[in-house]
């Protein structure tokens, strides 16, 4: 799969209303398989904060099992499937691997890594000094890594960790 390079751009209230479009979206496609609700994680769900410009979805599900088949669904309607972290969600992007605008996450509603992201997500809205440091560690990584998404991705998590059990808010 072809990679699309890193780059951080400053926030844009323009996110918001991408996300509640696509959420539209999605319920119209595969609501039937929603259990739980459709959040705007990541990155461009926190105001003010840098990020890559995609808006990432996190969409309840009872089990992946369960919704195995919504991704033909989606890939029928301009997501990319991929069997990346396959054991915990299905994951898309869309419209491809090289130019993404969204990814999607069809997630276990309230399993571990459900609310692992939402706690992070609600964290770094309420906390400008965990955000702002955040932010400074996604601008290094992206430097170093700026052409290896997983490796930013890997090296984030650390830091992740360290706010989700330390109970920051």
């Amino acid at each position: 799969m072809i990679q699309a390079s890193i780059e951080l751009v400053e926030y844009s209230p323009q996110w918001p209303f991408g996300f509640e479009t696509e959420k539209a979206f999605l319920i119209h496609k595969i609501g039937k398989w929603l259990c739980g609700s459709v959040e705007h994680v990541g990155s461009t769900s926190v105001p003010n904060l840098k990020a890559k410009p995609i808006i990432d979805i996190m969409f309840g599900v009872e089990s992946l099992e369960d919704s195995r088949p919504a991704i033909d669904i989606m890939a029928q309607n301009g997501y990319c499937y991929s069997p990346y972290k396959g054991d915990v969600m299905h994951w898309f992007c869309k419209p491809s691997a090289a130019f993404r605008t969204h990814h999607l996450h069809l997630i276990p509603f309230e399993s571990e890594l459900w609310k692992e992201r939402i706690q992070f997500r609600d964290i770094l809205r309420s906390n400008n000094n965990i955000a702002a440091q955040y932010q400074e560690l996604k601008q290094c990584l992206a430097l170093e890594h700026h052409d290896n998404r997983e490796l930013y991705t890997e090296k984030k998590w650390p830091f992740i960790q360290r706010v989700i059990t330390s109970g920051y808010s």
